[in-house]
């Protein structure tokens, strides 16, 4: 396999080139090299490489181990609290929409599609374990998403120049096309092909977003997540998603919680099930075992009367999930199973033995008394009924 090459080297910048002048040249060579484009037959195999040392270099973590290193994930990769969601977008949303998003904005493709000012939701699934759903946390989430451009301020206008009202349109979007039939005139509605849909124009478009206002850009966002969330729960930060064109509202960037299945637990809305294992001896005389809890450092008492049988539920109450609008805490359940010892010595055979001989002489005199007052019933049951006159 031919190794990869190094990526400054790929961006043509410096080692010790600041996050901005990596940006430019990652956009630089983006606008040369996007398929849509760029027909080359190379084009698009250069552009993921390119995107690829962006995703690096752009990354402080990232870069960091990179330059030390050599490989972006270091010695031995990332804490638990760190994510890279860069191409792990719900729904197929990674850095190739983001470019469509991007080059589409520009103005200068797609000729007569309408653009999209506001910025969309940007959605994430994120992996949790059990107990990090059961006490919170927060993860650090790095992703690409369109932010507002540096160089304009999100505005799209470069130094001197202007946003105009579009003089076709008239700051509409939409234009009024009038066609002669046979029919007579026929009027349609179409897309504004000056400002596609945008109402206004740019003189002097900002050269590193194109006059969009946005370009693609490497985030890092600390995520709370809440006590007691479950799967399928989401947790929102506001306005971080896909920045709007030209300083319009942003969308928010939304992470879809998957709590992991946990190895010794099992969640049932805030309750949780694991099993205990005792002696067959303990269930006899009851015992008290000590369960490991979801809590960090918590040890859950599970007190087992005598007589306890296999497959009984033992509720330990207020030691299972909070729930997330109470934090109040559900049940731990603990299913016993119980074991039959087999490291026991002669002596305390012996013993056992003793006492079940002891218990069967036991059981069979209390049902052979059982027996014998059952007989009279039994007896006078079986006599034929006088018939009523």
């Amino acid at each position: 396999m031919e190794p990869k090459r190094d990526y400054y080297e790929v961006l043509g910048v410096a080692r010790d080139a600041d996050q901005k002048t990596v940006k430019r040249a990652f956009l630089r060579l983006a606008r040369t090299l996007h398929p849509d484009v760029n027909d080359a037959p190379d084009a698009e195999e250069r552009f993921k490489e390119v995107n690829e040392a962006y995703s690096v270099l752009s990354d402080e973590r990232k870069r960091s181990n990179y330059d030390r290193y050599g490989n972006p994930d270091g010695p031995a990769g990332f804490g638990g609290d760190y994510a890279d969601m860069s191409d792990f977008f719900g729904g197929g949303f990674g850095i190739n929409d983001i470019f469509d998003s991007f080059f589409g904005g520009m103005g200068s493709s797609r000729a007569g599609s309408s653009v999209r000012t506001r910025g969309r939701d940007m959605g994430i699934r994120l992996s949790i374990t059990l107990e990090e759903a059961a006490s919170g946390c927060s993860k650090t989430i790095s992703y690409d998403r369109l932010a507002p451009c540096d160089d304009c301020g999100g505005s799209g206008v470069a130094e001197g120049g202007s946003v105009r009202t579009c003089e076709r349109c008239h700051g509409t979007g939409r234009v009024v096309e009038v066609q002669r039939t046979i029919f007579g005139q026929m009027q349609s509605q179409t897309t504004c092909p000056v400002c596609h849909g945008a109402g206004h124009t740019v003189d002097h478009p900002c050269e590193t977003c194109g006059g969009s206002g946005r370009a693609p850009e490497k985030e890092t966002v600390e995520l709370r997540i809440p006590a007691g969330v479950r799967t399928g729960q989401t947790v929102s930060v506001t306005g971080m998603g896909e920045a709007g064109v030209r300083g319009d509202g942003a969308g928010d960037l939304v992470a879809s919680i998957e709590v992991v299945p946990h190895e010794r637990f099992e969640r049932q809305g805030d309750n949780l099930i694991c099993t205990v294992s005792i002696d067959a001896l303990e269930a006899i005389v009851g015992t008290c075992a000590s369960v490991a809890g979801i809590m960090d450092g918590e040890d859950v008492a599970v007190d087992i009367s005598p007589g306890t049988q296999f497959g009984e539920r033992i509720i330990c109450h207020g030691h299972g999930m909070p729930n997330v609008s109470t934090g109040l805490r559900g049940d731990l359940i603990a299913l016993i199973q119980i074991i039959t010892p087999t490291d026991l010595g002669g002596s305390d055979l012996a013993e056992i033995e003793r006492i079940v001989a002891a218990h069967a002489l036991s059981k069979i005199h209390v049902e052979g008394s059982g027996s014998a007052r059952k007989s009279p019933r039994s007896a006078k049951k079986g006599r034929p009924r006088k018939k009523r006159p």
